[in-house]
């Protein structure tokens, strides 16, 4: 069948998978469309603190068009990012290598040799970002290296590894990073913002190299397009290429449109993939795997505030992680920061208490509001509870999943395998007890914790895992969608083992590595 395609590559998310296929497409020769839910954001358009919320969160049924969007299920709640470059606008700019036991995973070690595979595409990945370690160590992370000290693990802390800029601060100069093909960038001044949207051109997210680099080899970004189907021209396989439908994702006025392309890159991260394939499945791709929505994972993530009754102590200078202590084999800490000022989360927050069932852990924190009441006061009505509060995420490698399903009201999560994800871990309250008497201050918790037991993850993975073939996973070792031709995901989605550290740049390795079996275009 022959069609006159609009484009060669269709590209549906803009984050670290899909900004990764964006230019390794267009330099290939073919002609790339990403379509991005999200908005297209400059420095000026980031909020200044995280309480302006129509610019930091995304809530379409609010019209808040932010690029930070909390996403709520039964036994997680997840922290995502939504804009041109996806989560890199809202990550905290760390870039680790995971240890040999996730290569090693029984999840996906059968496919190939993860670690040799990926070896070179690591190291594509970190250049590509500008990965470099964390020059300086602010309050928080010197707290850490003590606390480090404390537990007998001092040769285990280390500065992060980040994607950030670090000239001379606020001084802008020509692009550092790709022989002057880039953008100009200007120097960290340590503000901590990384999180709410860098304003100073210093954080190296995806818009500054990927998706930049991209549109100079030919790709073309459109925001603000939200796909919602895709289906085969002729042949039901996709071999003789696909129609991708869109609508506007903001304004009032829901334009909608359509491409045909020869082939389709899922690459809208777990929240975006996930729920589109689940619908497609019902009706337009009815060839996809029955595996769509399983082997959802988290790093199993902990996150607790700690909040100093110190007026001269600042936690909010610095990058958002600045170092990381390695607690044992299988699970790392990490201070987390955000930026004077950007205090909107001491609205959700509670004693830092553990127990079987919510009366339980109400009572315990009632207790705690009894026998402390005038430090329990005091963090509630804490100046600045930025600049005096300092979160700790614990992170480890157990391997237990989710499976993402079709609901009444969307998506719904349940148990699949493991044990149930828990924000109740007890080595990750005793470090947060430790590292708050060090800085005299006290330990709290989101209270979705408290009420729900439900713990909270920005570390989203899974649901379009690998496998051998369709009766294992949704896409093979190759991230190729079993069922379909020139159909790809390359995105969180297809992370099928456990990282237990920040997974972004895992998720770009294994991108580059897709992107690299693909042959350069035939002109003729």
């Amino acid at each position: 069948m022959s069609v006159n395609f609009d484009y060669d590559h269709i590209i549906i998310g803009s984050g670290f998978g899909g900004s990764v296929a964006a230019l390794r497409l267009a330099e290939k020769g073919y002609r790339v469309l990403v379509l991005e839910k999200g908005k297209w954001f400059s420095a000026q358009d980031f909020p200044k603190r995280n309480w302006n919320v129509k610019r930091w969160l995304w809530v379409p049924l609010l019209h808040f068009f932010g690029f930070f969007k909390i996403s709520f299920f039964r036994h997680i709640t997840i922290l995502s990012g939504v804009g041109v470059g996806g989560g890199s606008l809202v990550y905290a700019n760390t870039l680790p290598l995971p240890r040999d036991e996730f290569f090693q995973a029984q999840s996906w070690a059968h496919l190939a040799d993860w670690k040799t595979e990926l070896r070179e595409h690591y190291e594509t990945s970190r250049r590509m970002m500008g990965t470099t370690t964390n020059p300086r160590l602010e309050t928080g992370d010197l707290a850490l290296k003590k606390l480090a000290e404390e537990i007998g693990k001092a040769e285990y802390f280390e500065p992060t590894q980040v994607a950030v800029f670090f000239g001379e601060a606020d001084k802008t100069v020509p692009d550092p990073y790709f022989g002057g093909k880039g953008l100009e960038r200007a120097g960290c001044n340590f503000c901590g913002g990384c999180m709410t949207g860098c304003r100073y051109n210093a954080k190296n997210t995806l818009d500054k190299n990927y998706l930049y680099l991209a549109q100079q080899s030919g790709a073309k970004i459109q925001a603000e397009a939200e796909v919602y189907d895709v289906l085969p021209i002729g042949n039901t396989d996709g071999s003789d290429g696909y129609q991708i439908n869109w609508k506007k994702s903001t304004g009032f006025i829901k334009k909608k449109g359509s491409y045909t392309a020869k082939g389709v890159v899922f690459a809208g991260g777990v929240l975006g993939t996930i729920p589109l394939l689940l619908k497609l499945r019902r009706f337009s791709l009815p060839n996809l795997s029955p595996r769509v929505g399983y082997g959802i994972r988290t790093n199993s993530e902990s996150l607790v505030g700690i909040t100093t009754f110190d007026k001269n102590t600042v936690f909010s200078d610095g990058i958002a992680i600045g170092s990381i202590l390695h607690t044992d084999p299988h699970s790392h800490l990490e201070p987390v920061r955000y930026a004077s000022g950007s205090g909107f989360w001491r609205l959700l927050m509670s004693p830092l208490v553990h127990g079987p069932n919510v009366f339980i852990r109400i009572l315990k924190a009632l207790g705690n509001f009894l026998a402390h009441p005038v430090k329990n006061l005091r963090v509630i009505f804490v100046w600045n509870w930025a600049k005096r509060t300092q979160i700790l995420l614990f992170m480890r490698t157990l391997d237990s999943t989710l499976r993402f399903s079709r609901g009444l009201f969307g998506m719904k999560s349940t148990m699949s395998q493991g044990q149930t994800p828990t924000p109740f871990v007890t080595e990750a309250k005793e470090l947060a007890e430790k590292y708050a008497r060090l800085v005299n201050a006290k330990p709290i918790v989101l209270l979705t914790e408290t009420l729900f037991g439900i713990p909270t993850t920005a570390h989203i993975l899974g649901g379009a895992v690998m496998g051998l073939d369709a009766s294992e996973g949704v896409i093979d070792k190759d991230h190729r969608v079993f069922g379909y031709q020139n159909m790809y995901i390359c995105d969180g989605s297809s992370v099928s083992a456990n990282p237990g550290v920040n997974p972004s740049l895992t998720i770009t390795a294994l991108a580059e590595r897709a992107m690299s079996k693909i042959p350069v275009k035939n002109k003729l």
